[in-house]
């Protein structure tokens, strides 16, 4: 990957999405993490910070140190910022429905939340929803559907996470959080690599490989110096998440 071409290619997709909807910029959840950073900067250098607005959307379980770096960064590029707990909301809703559906059901409904009320920003200010997902998670299904899943333009969702981490550089974006730990942070202590079979550098090799260059398991084993047991965990996680990636099935009409 150029940083340098590729960032030129997202800003010009980032104008050209805006100005096709005639909307008036892009609302950003910002959550400290590097996709969404890496995100923010791109959409402010395509739209300027007056038509970025950033949303620190932190729960209970959200670090003071990712907040501080969600507030640092919009603090440098200017934006406008709105911040919503979603904890109190989470609650209600929970005390409507029961508590009784478990810890992934809970961790995705603070996912849809978070949806609820970008979207609604995004309505009433005639913005369009700039996703955060990037290729690795889209690809192996580790985002929640019709919660971060959801959006109006996905600017980094072509782009594997070690490729973030890079434009990341070419975005100044800091070091602390270029680097940090992948985290949805949906329960406390939730770190993304406890839930993928192998690390991210592994990973993007491994879907890069079967994937893009259509090469077979055991060769992308070998490239990625994994074992073929992690290869085929990683396609099993590809296959059993391509509900999330499509469409909801119907029925064709009648002819």
């Amino acid at each position: 990957m150029n940083p340098e071409g590729e960032t030129k290619r997202i800003v010009a997709f980032v104008s050209r999405a805006v100005r096709k909807t005639r909307s008036r910029g892009v609302v950003v959840g910002l959550s400290g993490g590097v996709d969404s950073a890496v995100v923010g900067a791109l959409c402010v250098e395509a739209l300027g910070p007056q038509r970025v607005l950033a949303v620190l959307l932190p729960s209970r379980h959200t670090p003071r140190a990712d907040l501080e770096d969600a507030v640092a960064l919009a603090k440098g590029w200017g934006v406008a910022t709105v911040q919503v707990e979603i904890t109190p909301i989470v609650g209600a809703l929970l005390a409507a429905v029961g508590r009784d559906g478990g810890r992934l059901a809970e961790a995705n409904l603070q996912a849809r939340v978070r949806m609820t009320i970008l979207y609604f920003l995004a309505n009433s200010r005639s913005l369009l929803v700039a996703g955060t997902g990037d290729r690795s998670e889209i690809l192996v299904g580790f985002f929640t559907k019709f919660g971060d899943g959801a959006a109006d333009i996905l600017p980094i969702a072509h782009l594997y996470k070690t490729q973030v981490r890079a434009l990341a550089t070419q975005l100044g974006v800091p070091p602390r959080i270029a680097q940090k730990p992948a985290s949805p942070r949906l329960w406390r202590g939730h770190m993304a690599e406890q839930e993928l079979p192998v690390g991210y550098e592994r990973l993007d090799i491994i879907l890069r490989e079967v994937i893009d260059e259509g090469a077979s398991p055991p060769s992308a084993s070998v490239t990625a110096g994994v074992s073929d047991e992690v290869v085929r965990r990683v396609m099993e996680m590809v296959r059993a998440s391509a509900h999330k990636r499509s469409l909801p099935p119907c029925l064709r009409p009648r002819r």
